[in-house]
């Protein structure tokens, strides 16, 4: 895949999804974080549902600090893996507070650095919660739809986003980020993917082989 096709699959997604946008609601970078840090094996939507009750008694990092934990836990609990993630919020709230002055850091390394804090989740913090994004967010969608078109051959997240970043110029990240995952959600679907209403198959190498 050369950079002059990924271009044109780029501007064919965002004249697909003219209206992509992150799905996670928040008001500010450390409801941000902490809608990401959430949303790991989680739906946006159940996330969503669950976020207002706990922003509306827990919103600031000083706040997330000096909660009780088992009542985190439960606020959480719809999210799944309630008790390490419960746990991975509270001590990033510590760390950002206590080393950051009550306010999330601005670079992928600090982010990165924070408890519960992946490259995906420092990718899209970045993006949404700063409008500076540095990389591609590499979550299911964006795996299946690399896999499939044939951007990567890889299965690991970090190394899909290497060979993402060798084609898609820098001024396309925050648009990849968006319009993969509505197109992994709303076409490139992982058990039946729609492909004869796909805008892209025609570059996609899994619909060349059905036929």
């Amino acid at each position: 895949m050369n950079e002059n096709d990924c271009i044109k699959i780029i501007e064919i997604l965002k004249e697909t999804y003219p209206d992509a946008k992150c799905s996670l609601d928040f008001t500010t970078p450390f409801e941000m974080l902490v809608a990401v840090i959430l949303s790991a094996q989680c739906t946006d939507e159940r996330v969503n549902k669950t976020t207002p009750a706990i922003f509306a008694k827990y919103s600031t990092p000083e706040d997330f600090a000096s909660v009780d934990i088992e009542e985190l836990e439960s606020l959480i609990h719809p999210c799944g893996f309630y008790k390490n993630k419960a746990k991975n919020i509270k001590n990033t709230a510590k760390i950002i507070v206590e080393k950051y002055n009550g306010k999330v850091p601005e670079t992928m390394e600090e982010l990165m650095a924070l408890p519960g804090v992946g490259r995906k989740t420092a990718n899209v913090v970045m993006l949404e919660a700063f409008n500076k994004p540095q990389g591609i967010a590499v979550d299911t969608h964006c795996r299946r739809i690399s896999n499939n078109i044939g951007f990567s051959d890889k299965s690991e997240p970090e190394k899909i986003e290497q060979d993402l970043l060798k084609v898609i110029p820098e001024k396309y990240y925050k648009d990849v980020n968006h319009i993969f995952i509505w197109h992994g959600r709303n076409t490139c679907v992982a058990r039946n993917p729609r492909c004869d209403v796909c805008s892209i198959k025609n570059f996609c190498r899994y619909y060349k082989s059905k036929k």
